[in-house]
C-alpha cells in the first residue's frame, strides 16, 4: 500500500472515530473511497475479496446485500464518471421473518446513522406506486411466486431514496431494497417508475 493510500486509509478511520463512528452515505465520492468505508464499517464487515458488493447468507431463506454501484438506480445506461458512486442498495431477502418497511428504515439507519436517516425521515414524496385503484389489482394478480410491488421515491437534502416491498398474494413480503442515491438522478428514475 501506499503512503498516499495509506494516508488516505487513516484520515478516512479518524474521521469516523472523531464522528463518533457514525457512517455518512457516501453516493457523489469516489470507489476508493466507499470501498474504505465499507471495508470499515462494523455493521457490513465484507469478506475477503469484497470491495463494493456485500453479501451475508444466513440460510437459503434469509440474505442480505449491500452494493455501491458508479451507475444510476433503475434501467441501466452509461454513467458518467467510472469512478463516482452514483447509489448505493441495501436488499433484504427473508422467508423466516419477511420484510416490513420498518425494517427497511432501521437497516437504512444502522448502515449510515443518524444523519442520514434523518434526512430520509424528513424527505418529500415524489411517487409512491401502486396507487390505491391499482393496488387490488397487483395483489390479485400475484402468486406465491410472482409479487405485487410497493414502493416510493423521496427527495431529501443530501440525497434521493427508493424503497421497495415484494408483497405476495396474501400480503406475505420477503423481499425489499431501499436505495440511497444521487439527486441528480431522481427524474430518470421517477420517469422509469411511472412508465413501468
Amino acid at each position: 500500500m501506499s503512503r498516499v493510500q495509506l494516508g488516505a486509509v487513516l484520515s478516512f478511520g479518524l474521521m469516523l472515530v472523531l464522528g463518533g463512528g457514525r457512517a455518512e452515505a457516501l453516493p457523489g465520492q469516489t470507489t476508493e473511497e466507499v470501498g474504505a468505508w465499507i471495508q470499515a464499517h462494523p455493521t457490513l464487515r465484507p469478506a475477503s475479496g469484497e470491495k463494493l458488493l456485500v453479501r451475508k447468507n444466513d440460510s437459503a431463506a434469509q440474505r442480505f446485500t449491500f452494493q455501491a454501484s458508479v451507475l444510476a438506480p433503475g434501467k441501466v445506461i452509461p454513467a458518467g464518471d467510472p469512478s463516482i458512486i452514483r447509489s448505493e442498495r441495501l436488499s433484504i431477502f427473508d422467508m423466516i421473518n419477511g420484510v416490513t418497511r420498518n425494517r427497511l428504515d432501521e437497516s437504512l439507519r444502522v448502515i449510515y446513522g443518524l444523519d442520514v436517516y434523518q434526512d430520509y425521515e424528513r424527505a418529500n414524496l415524489v411517487y409512491s406506486y401502486p396507487g390505491e385503484a391499482t393496488a387490488y389489482q397487483a395483489r390479485r394478480r400475484a402468486t406465491p411466486l410472482m409479487s405485487a410491488l410497493q414502493g416510493e421515491l423521496r427527495t431529501g437534502n443530501r440525497y434521493a431514496y427508493w424503497t421497495e416491498i415484494a408483497q405476495t398474494r396474501n400480503g406475505s413480503a420477503y423481499a425489499g431494497h431501499v436505495v440511497v442515491f444521487l439527486k441528480s438522478d431522481l427524474n430518470k428514475l421517477e420517469t422509469e417508475l411511472r412508465n413501468r
